[in-house]
């Protein structure tokens, strides 16, 4: 079963204020239209994406696994243009979805694609309830009022049988439509109202981004990881902790050069993107990797985690030791790290202590280090 999802942007709208239409608008550290395309590429049941955008808009995004289409005069005429760049890819059903409403989540987009098969009509649209007293006006006076039972608020996505749909569209000469379920129904489709999210809000006037920051920022992913090695002490006149070398009488014995902080640090991270641990990535097997620098692998960490939609928030890391003492070398260690991961130098912390004389750090035989990171999605 092959779902495509159907991203609708090629509107003009000028409700919302700014220089950009809507969809092109900065909001919570990303583009409008990227939180929504993000919602989609991360619900699993989404094989094939679709954007339509305004002939005007075409270069502004591109990413490989995105199709793209050319907007019409009407919402309709975008949508068809969307659906018959699908016509294609072997499509089963297909979710249309406004740009505007980047508050979708993968959740949601899951819950409908399951209601979707469940159900005996062509389509299935999420809706809420209309709550409020519904007035009518006249020169600004309430003239009357409306009974609101049988009413809804009407959401997108909106999903559909592929080719009930298609030939929907291609069908329809009614000009303007609301949505596609309007498009559904002037061919005799029945839609099926499913419940909607109160959260699925769609952008149109200014007040709007605030609300919507405010939804997105409650759904950011945050990722703890936490890393802990260790090096023995060997022949050597200096040790390289954090990328910062430290003379001493002994160097750190290891593959590489035995950066035991910034393997710390790489391991964190790798912990909180649930990738393994160091040596998974540069097996100590592997001669290619012998006296290689160490920021070598935390450069990795840091863009495995940028590839997978996180940036690094914060690093903590401890070391162990008995000798060299570290509170001289931890601003320089800090500059490092900072340089290295491309964080901001306040969001670095290097600490260092010792264990009273007890165990292999005590006898100094070798150093330990232990290390927290937190990584939020972008």
């Amino acid at each position: 079963m092959k779902t495509a999802a159907l991203i609708v942007a090629a509107g003009r709208g000028t409700r919302a204020g700014g220089e950009l239409p809507k969809q092109w608008q900065s909001l919570a550290g990303k583009r409008v239209i990227d939180w929504t395309l993000q919602a989609f590429i991360n619900a699993p049941e989404i094989t094939d994406i679709v954007v339509v955008l305004h002939p005007d808009d075409m270069n502004l995004l591109s990413d490989p696994d995105v199709l793209l289409a050319a907007g019409g005069k009407t919402r309709a005429v975008s949508a068809q243009n969307g659906l018959e760049a699908l016509s294609d890819r072997s499509v089963n059903q297909v979710l249309i979805h406004d740009a505007a409403r980047c508050c979708i989540t993968p959740c949601q987009i899951s819950n409908i694609v399951e209601q979707l098969s469940q159900t005996t009509c062509a389509g299935v649209a999420p809706a809420l309830s209309v709550t409020d007293a519904l007035w009518r006006g006249d020169d600004g006076k309430v003239s009357g009022t409306q009974d609101r039972t049988g009413l809804f608020r009407a959401q997108t996505p909106q999903a559909f049988d592929f080719s009930s749909i298609l030939a929907a569209h291609q069908s329809y000469d009614g000009g303007e439509a609301a949505d596609d379920v309007e498009v559904a129904r002037s061919v005799g489709l029945d839609v099926e109202i499913i419940e909607g999210y109160e959260n699925n809000l769609k952008i149109t006037y200014a007040e709007d981004f605030l609300r919507a920051e405010k939804l997105l920022k409650g759904q950011m992913d945050i990722r703890v990881g936490s890393g802990f090695d260790v090096h023995r002490f060997g022949p050597g006149d200096h040790v390289m902790l954090c990328g910062v070398a430290i003379p001493h009488e002994r160097g750190l014995q290891g593959h590489s050069d035995a950066d035991v902080g910034l393997h710390t640090i790489t391991d964190a991270i790798y912990g909180a993107l649930a990738e393994g641990d160091i040596g998974r990535h540069f097996p100590p097997s592997d001669p290619q990797w012998k006296g290689a620098e160490s920021h070598i692998f935390l450069r990795h960490a840091v863009q495995l985690a940028a590839e997978k939609g996180f940036k690094i928030n914060n690093i903590d890391i401890t070391m162990m030791c008995e000798r060299p003492k570290i509170g001289p070398h931890a601003d320089a260690m800090r500059a490092k790290l900072s340089d290295i991961v491309g964080i901001d130098i306040s969001r670095v912390s290097v600490k260092a202590t010792t264990t009273e004389r007890l165990g292999f750090t005590g006898r100094e035989e070798g150093i330990a280090a232990q290390a927290v990171t937190t990584l939020v999605s972008l």
